[in-house]
């Protein structure tokens, strides 16, 4: 997998590119993207402020959102130079969703997010996901999202 831009993306790079602001910007950075798929790295299920933690832990289920977002920042990336930001999405459906850890805050390594678009068009997107930490799959899926009107 190789950049279009060529380019990687900082955490401040990335929060200009999708509709998550503050904390809830949960990706610190791209390590590669292509027409087809993007690979991010995230050290958010570490921080103890994390706003998706509930009881003081962060389940596994949330690697959705981290999949999400990635999928949102690809969006956006396939736009161009210049392109605005992501224009939000919404979840329409997660199938398959395998969860191989009970939760990600006790996860010394970062995350490694891999999404490849299945399928999309200008009002809908099909990805498939994995959530890994080292060699370690976490979590596995696919997320389709209806696309909201542009701003």
């Amino acid at each position: 997998m190789s950049g279009v831009s060529g380019s990687t993306l900082d955490h401040a790079a990335i929060a200009a590119h999708i509709p998550h602001a503050g904390a809830m910007c949960l990706l610190h950075e791209v390590v590669a993207w292509d027409a087809g798929s993007i690979e991010c790295r995230a050290r958010s299920h570490r921080d103890p402020a994390n706003p998706l933690r509930s009881r003081e832990q962060l389940a596994a289920v949330h690697g959705v959102e981290y999949a999400a977002q990635a999928m949102a920042l690809h969006g956006a990336l396939l736009g161009g130079a210049g392109a605005p930001a992501s224009r939000p999405g919404y979840i329409g459906a997660v199938r398959a969703l395998e969860l191989h850890a009970p939760r990600l805050d006790d996860i010394a390594d970062d995350l490694t997010i891999h999404a490849e678009r299945l399928a999309g068009d200008a009002s809908h997107a099909l990805y498939a996901f994995r959530l890994r930490a080292g060699e370690r799959l976490l979590a596995e899926g696919r997320i389709s999202v209806a696309l909201g009107a542009a701003a």
